[in-house]
């Protein structure tokens, strides 16, 4: 009989945002595998969880994915989780899922901890229809989805680095409009959570003053009805041409 593949979310803070059912979970699956050995150490060692340990990470995913699901076809219970939040939502996860699910194998997934939630909801910002876009492309086809999004209805949410934050923030200005509004969210359920409110000119020039640190998430107003698109595409253009001449490397988020 085969086993069943567990996602399943860890805190993206506070260690006491763990599930009961998650540490459950854990401690009975024949194998843990984890986005990052030494950070996910540190999580199941608070919780005395002693289980198998395995790297499955984006780098390797496309190897290790066919050799677990085989692994769950002969009977065991794998759990699989990230660094922090919910697999799968801007981290390894949707590879293995698909691989399984292809097969007949159950996938359940259990519900906890990720960054968009808290981010959008305590945000101030309509929430009961948003889309979320997680990180955006840094160069190739950046330009075209800011354009997209420019006229987008619901509230949208990101993923930013905080050394690209106020860039992003600047280009948002450029394609949404300096007035629209926004709430960046940074460090949430951390001992310096901050959500800093405004329109996109006001949060700018916020974390232009005040360096930003730690995991940022950036919730940003609909479009309304009557406004137009107002991106400037000839200055990002110009930006991304600089950045491939001077050859800069992009931030890899983990």
């Amino acid at each position: 009989m085969a086993g069943i593949l567990y996602i399943v979310p860890t805190p993206v803070g506070n260690l006491e945002d763990m599930t009961f059912r998650a540490v459950k979970v854990l401690k009975e699956a024949d194998l843990i595998l984890a986005e990052d050995t030494r950070t996910s150490s540190v999580l199941l060692h608070h919780y005395d969880i002693r289980g198998k340990l395995m790297s499955h990470h984006k780098f390797n995913e496309h190897q290790t994915a066919g050799m677990i699901k085989d692994r769950i076809l002969e009977g065991k219970n794998v759990a699989l989780i990230s660094d922090a939040g919910t697999p799968g939502i801007s981290d390894p996860g949707f590879l293995l899922a698909r691989t399984c699910a292809a097969e007949g194998i159950e996938v359940q997934t259990l519900p906890g901890a990720t960054a968009c939630i808290p981010a959008i909801v305590s945000s101030g910002l309509p929430c009961d229809r948003f889309c979320f876009e997680g990180f955006l492309p840094q160069k190739k086809g950046r330009q075209s989805m800011l354009e997209a999004l420019a006229s987008e209805k619901r509230t949208m949410v990101f993923y930013e680095s905080p050394y690209r934050l106020v860039k992003t923030l600047q280009q948002f200005a450029e394609f949404f409009g300096p007035e629209r509004r926004c709430s960046v969210a940074r460090e949430i359920s951390k001992v310096h959570e901050e959500h800093r409110r405004g329109t996109l000119a006001e949060v700018e020039e916020w974390f232009r003053e005040h360096e930003p640190k730690g995991e940022i998430v950036i919730v940003v107003a609909g479009a309304e009805e009557e406004r137009k698109p107002s991106g400037n595409k000839y200055k990002l253009k110009h930006e991304e041409e600089r950045e491939r001449g001077e050859g800069g490397k992009d931030f890899n988020p983990q």
